[in-house]
This record gives C-alpha cells, sequence and structure tokens, in this order.
C-alpha cells in the first residue's frame, strides 16, 4: 500500500506544534562531532574527510541515519532506504512517513540537540529556502554538484533540488468512459463528483501545484495565480469538484476515480492498481504544464552529520538518481545522466511524455501564489 504524504511544498498552512517533540527532554547526542580528526558537522564536501571513503568510514562508525516524510513508495524512497543500509551497513530510522514538509522543519527546530532530530530533510522549495534563510540547513556540496543545473541549488549547497514531477490526471479507465487529458476536459458534465486532489492546495505541495497548472490552463501565469482558484470554484458549480482527499484507498474504492498529482504518484499507482483491477491511467494535461522539484538539505545540528552527508552522496550518486527515476519521478541529473551514459534508459523511457522544457516561478512569485491561495481558496470552494 502508498502511504499518502500531505507535503506542503510552497504553500502558507496553519500548522499545530507536534506536542511530542516540544515536550520530549533533550537526550544526550551518542554521535562524536570529530570523526578521525575532521568535525563532520562542518564539512562541506567529501574532501573536508579526506575523500569518500573517508566520508563512508565516519558514517559506519555512527552507524544510524534518522529521516523524516520519507513514504516508501513516494518517489520509491522505500527501495533507496534498503539499498542505502544493504550498501553502507547504516541503520536508518525512518519516522513520520506522511509528515509535511513544514513538520520537518518543526522537528528540526524542536529537537535540537537530540538525537531524534532529523538528520536530513526532504522538502518542497519554498521550505527549502525559507529554512536556509533562517540558518538551519549545514552547507554541503555533493561529488556532483557541479553538474546539478544552476537554479536548481543554493550556491554553497544549503539546498539542492533533488527530483521532481509535473501536475497529472489519473484516471480510472474501467469507471469512466474517456480519460480526461486536459484541464478544460475536468469541465464536462460526464465528470460530475468525479475530479478529486492529493491534498488541500493550503497544505499539500501537490495540489498547491494543481491549482497553479490550473492558473496557467486558464490564462493565469506564475505571477497570476488567481485563474486557477476560480477554475476550481468552477469546477464546483458545476458538481465537478470531490472534496475527498484522494490516496491508494479511495482509488481502491472508487471513491476518487479521477486524481490530479505529481505524474510519479499517479504514475506508480498504475502497477499497483491493475492487481486490483483497476486500470489506471496518467496523462500530464497538454494545457497546463507545471514542473516542480522538491530539495534536500542537510540539518546543521544533525545527530549523525557524517551519515547525513553520505545520504547526500547517495542520492546524487547514478545509483540513487536511477533509483528516483525508478519509482517515476524525475531526477535532477536526469539530463547530465543522459549525456554520459549513466541513466537507466528503460526507466527513463517509462515515464509519462511531455512537451517542451519545464520553466519555474520565482520565489516572489511563489510567495504571492502562497499569499493568494491562502486567501482565497476556502471562500472558493466553500462559498
Amino acid at each position: 500500500m502508498f502511504t499518502p504524504r500531505a507535503r506542503a511544498a510552497g504553500v502558507v498552512a496553519v500548522l499545530t506544534v507536534v506536542t511530542a517533540a516540544c515536550g520530549a527532554a533533550p537526550s544526550s547526542q551518542t554521535t562524536q562531532a570529530s570523526q578521525g580528526g575532521v568535525n563532520a558537522a562542518t564539512a562541506t564536501s567529501a574532501a573536508d574527510f579526506g575523500g569518500f571513503d573517508q566520508l563512508v568510514a565516519a558514517a559506519r562508525k555512527e552507524g544510524a541515519l534518522h529521516v523524516i516524510a520519507l513514504p516508501p513508495n513516494w518517489a520509491n524512497y522505500g527501495e533507496i532506504i534498503e539499498k542505502f543500509q544493504a550498501k553502507y551497513g547504516i541503520k536508518i530510522e525512518s519516522e513520520t512517513p506522511d509528515a509535511a514538509s513544514a513538520d520537518e522543519i518543526n522537528a528540526v527546530k524542536t529537537r535540537k540537540g537530540q538525537d531524534r532530530a532529523p538528520d536530513v530533510l526532504d522538502l518542497g522549495q519554498a521550505f527549502a529556502i525559507s529554512g536556509a534563510k533562517e540558518g538551519l540547513f549545514a552547507p554541503y556540496k555533493v561529488q556532483t554538484f557541479d553538474k546539478i543545473p544552476e537554479g536548481q541549488k543554493e550556491p554553497t549547497g544549503l539546498w539542492v533540488n533533488d527530483y521532481g514531477g509535473y501536475v497529472s490526471i489519473g484516471c480510472d479507465a474501467k469507471q469512466i468512459k474517456t480519460c480526461p487529458t486536459s484541464f478544460a476536459d475536468l469541465l464536462k458534465p460526464e465528470y460530475k463528483g468525479q475530479v478529486a486532489m492529493n491534498g488541500n492546495p493550503t497544505e499539500a505541495g501537490s495540489a498547491f501545484a494543481g491549482v497553479y497548472a490550473a492558473a496557467i490552463a486558464n490564462g493565469g501565469s506564475f505571477a497570476d495565480i488567481q485563474p486557477g482558484i476560480d477554475f476550481f470554484k468552477k469546477l464546483k458549480d458545476a458538481g465537478n469538484y470531490n472534496p475527498v482527499e484522494t490516496t491508494p484507498a479511495t482509488i481502491e474504492k472508487g471513491e476518487t476515480k479521477i486524481s490530479i498529482d505529481w505524474d510519479y504518484n499517479n504514475a506508480a499507482y498504475a502497477p499497483q492498481m491493475t492487481a486490483n483491477g483497476i486500470d489506471w491511467k496518467v496523462n500530464i494535461p497538454a494545457d497546463g504544464q507545471y514542473f516542480q522539484m522538491y530539495a534536500q538539505a542537510v540539518n546543521k545540528d544533525a545527530p549523525h552529520p557524517a551519515a547525513a552527508r553520505l545520504w547526500q552522496e547517495y542520492l546524487y550518486s547514478a545509483e540513487g538518481q536511477n533509483l528516483y527515476l525508478k519509482g517515476f519521478a524525475r531526477p535532477v541529473l536526469l539530463p547530465a545522466m543522459t549525456a554520459d551514459g549513466t541513466v537507466d534508459k528503460a526507466l527513463a523511457d517509462k515515464l509519462p511524455a511531455v512537451q517542451g522544457e519545464p520553466a519555474f516561478p520565482t520565489t516572489e512569485q511563489v510567495d504571492a501564489a502562497k499569499a493568494k491561495l491562502a486567501s482565497g481558496w476556502d471562500a472558493a470552494i466553500s462559498g
């Protein structure tokens, strides 16, 4: 089964502080900051350890890595975790897989100085940017850092984009006669009560992206998300909007027959749903293409600083990037790996087809879209 994850990427949300995190007394860290004369907590590259092999040795000495908000079936993290543990003999404690990006930031803040603080974070880009501004992350450049495109990384390595996907429309082709291929299609009367999303767009990154994509499809732009909000109001007024949040369980029960979600989620659902007699089809809407990436960051106060850095090296290696690809996510190094022949071409060929190159909103545009959505979404859907 898939684990739902409300990834709050670039959204404003009212969040409840995790009481367990606030109430827990700090425990003494078991990891020594210095590994063989090297301060792992301040290392900015493998070279600071004396080379990659020395980084591996330091990480193995720590023996553990604490991660948070990594569902096993989100971008293939289950297999990534298994392969990392087997390769390096480092035990990964994976906590709260369905947590949101804001929960990750909260855990960094409230668990500072504790062994249970997250070592690394997988964040929506808006939270990566804000976390870096707050001084929560450690700069680190993986060995493949120079191959990562400009604009997909903070220059010192405080955060680095790792994988991403396009907004897509998933559809149960056995229940829906003709699956929609565009946002315009979703307004057709034949889809009454059928169109759902993976979360609330004021809280979940995939749903936020769905509204942004709808804006682009309806005359809006990165600088103007209002047409996306208006589209969903029109969808609701037509009776087509389904407020049930998509999960594998709701798909299996027939509660969400059409779902707006990341293409890597919808594509990953397909083979799983086949076993349940569901023909889950995936289309990237021709009228509203929107692409977004998630980012990695190292906790500045990571209790296992060497293991945290080794984890980054693994994720940005050809092996790690191909494992993202296996989960239908588009790895940040895909262009470089295609050029140098290290990409798994069979996996790349399974990605949902898309035309053209992705464009990205600026930080200022995302912030403005967040504010507009926070003030207008509830009124549009409940009004």
